[in-house]
């Protein structure tokens, strides 16, 4: 079972991969309305993506619709969740823990996605020592160590541009095997390192862009 799903997950193409929580976001709303079944066709006008695309997207996962019945709700929402890893609980620290990390360690909501953000580490004297609600905040130069007890795979990285390839340098000596950068940064690191860039300046970048070509 697992052989298979590795198998499909080493097929996936990223841009399919980056649908799918769209997928279940919109599917998960249903069940909990008891929508029994939806078709392509209705998740496509919800979220702007072809009906085509849609099927094909799933079918990679083996899912396929029933003429004129469409998906099953609950079983579509289950799969894609059991797929996309989100039952499975992961264990995280946040590395800079000030105001953007303090914000992702208070995040419940990361937590439905299978997010334990358990430990948040940080250089400044004024936060170590504290706790975001009732995830404790340690010195950096304890990552290593506290590591163990924390068995962490994903490190959360929101440390200022300037430290972050050292940062991200500790956290896989410590045994990380994936990293959601949230800086601009581009870090470097060695092939068997799961890396997910999230850079928010990016994005603000994108929206100044166009609200001034469309002004």
């Amino acid at each position: 079972m697992n052989e298979t799903k590795n198998s499909q997950r080493s097929m996936l193409p990223e841009p399919t991969l980056r649908r799918l929580p769209w997928y279940l976001a919109y599917v998960r709303l249903l069940d909990n309305l008891h929508v029994e079944h939806v078709s392509s066709t209705q998740i496509s006008k919800e979220l702007n993506v072809d009906a085509s695309q849609i099927a094909k997207d799933l079918s990679f996962l083996n899912i396929k619709g029933k003429t004129r019945i469409g998906y099953d709700v609950h079983k579509l929402v289950k799969e894609l969740a059991d797929f996309l890893g989100f039952k499975k609980k992961h264990n995280a620290v946040v590395i800079g823990a000030g105001s953007l990390g303090a914000a992702l360690i208070q995040d419940k909501g990361l937590q439905q996605y299978g997010l334990n953000i358990v430990a948040g580490f940080d250089v400044n004297s004024d936060i170590v020592g504290t706790s975001v609600g009732d995830t404790p905040i340690y010195d950096m130069s304890e990552l290593k160590a506290r590591q163990k007890e924390c068995n962490a795979s994903i490190a959360i990285l929101t440390v200022p541009v300037e430290h972050s390839q050292d940062a991200a340098n500790t956290a896989i000596e410590s045994g990380i095997k994936a990293i959601w950068n949230f800086t601009p940064f581009r870090i470097k690191a060695p092939a068997n390192i799961v890396i997910a860039n999230t850079s928010i300046y990016a994005h603000l970048a994108i929206i100044y862009n166009r609200m001034d070509v469309r002004k």
